[in-house]
């Protein structure tokens, strides 16, 4: 073969780009109607129950065919664990994200636990975040690996509370245990998915004014 036009039969062949190749729409539109399923299910299992809600029901919600939540869900139950997992880790990083806030401000305890105390309530009753409050009152429809699964994501975030509270128990403002103090702000925090209704009137930032009334001297 001829050097001059083997040379440019290779130069005009079309170079590959470097890199990690771009991803076509389909794919991007799949991690859409991830997201979309995720969001249409935390908000039928909060509403309706986990046991009383269909996978027709979830994909109605988000827009799609009956069928299409099992190209990205094995099963019902996969996407409920999905929904927990995922509203677990989101949580986290709201949190770690006040905690370094906090840290960087150098802001007293009693700041730091109210800031604690509202990112917790915006997890629990904000606009669309149906999460966590499905796991706190589904995940026993999890098997036990799933939920073994779930309890090291909380006590991650649990323990995101503890130097906080440490440090207003050292200071006096903070009389009870540590450890029992945790359970039972947290557990006070978590009930209000079950009466809280912003219609009445009170907001977010008025239930966090109450919450600190009331965990601190």
């Amino acid at each position: 073969m001829n050097t001059d036009l083997a040379r440019s039969e290779v130069d005009a062949a079309p170079k590959r780009p470097r890199g990690r190749p771009r991803k076509t729409v389909d794919e991007r539109d799949d991690g859409n109607r991830r997201v979309a399923l995720l969001a249409a299910a935390a908000s039928l299992f909060r509403r309706q129950g986990f046991a009383a809600t269909t996978t027709r029901d979830i994909a109605a919600a988000a827009g799609m065919q009956s069928g299409s939540p099992f190209y990205h869900f094995k099963s019902k139950d996969a996407l409920l664990f999905a929904v927990m997992e995922s509203g677990m880790h989101a949580a986290l990083a709201r949190q770690r994200s006040a905690v370094k806030e906090s840290g960087h401000a150098d802001k007293p305890a009693h700041a730091q636990l109210r800031q604690l105390v509202q990112v917790h309530f915006d997890v629990l009753l904000g606009p669309g975040n149906d999460f966590v409050p499905v796991m706190l009152y589904e995940s026993r429809s999890l098997p036990t690996r799933q939920r073994k699964l779930l309890a090291q994501l909380i006590s991650e975030y649990e323990s995101l509370w503890t130097p906080v509270l440490n440090a207003l128990r050292d200071s006096g403002q903070l009389r009870a245990p540590v450890g029992l103090a945790r359970l039972l702000i947290l557990g006070a925090l978590n009930w209000s998915v079950q009466w809280f209704d912003p219609k009445k009137g009170a907001s977010v930032q008025d239930l966090t004014d109450a919450a600190m009334s009331l965990f601190l001297n």
